[in-house]
């Protein structure tokens, strides 16, 4: 268990620096005008654990504590879904509906691909 709770810790510091420096970027190529840094982390997120969660069980072999930092630590640290949801709080306080809907539609549609492209490619690698 305590390496368990190391793993996750280290693993999350390492999520939450790369979340930061993907906003950071997305933010100066894009601008603030909608959210596409937090949009683009919950979908490489996605595809991301859609990814590794199959390959650290079939193919890559992890300690159980190792694979818990990765999947909860790191891409539970690195995804937004709580930032996602006061984004499209004040999208609709701002009185931008539609840039909500579009947002909410793209976030769960493209997640959810992503998800499962993740998990194709895993599954379907040739080794």
């Amino acid at each position: 268990m305590p390496l368990t709770l190391l793993s996750i810790a280290v693993f999350a510091s390492l999520g939450a620096w790369a979340r930061y420096g993907q906003t950071l970027l997305v933010q100066t190529l894009f601008g603030r005008e909608f959210p596409w840094a937090t949009l683009s982390i919950n979908v490489l997120g996605s595809f991301l654990m859609g990814f590794l969660f199959f390959e650290t069980l079939d193919r890559i072999n992890l300690s159980p504590e190792l694979r818990t930092g990765l999947l909860t630590g790191g891409l539970g640290a690195y995804t937004t879904f709580s930032t996602f949801s006061l984004e499209t709080m004040n999208l609709f306080e701002n009185g931008e509906a539609l840039r909500g809907v579009l947002y909410i539609g793209g976030s769960v549609v493209l997640s959810l691909f992503a998800a499962m492209l993740g998990a194709f490619l895993s599954r379907n690698l040739g080794v």
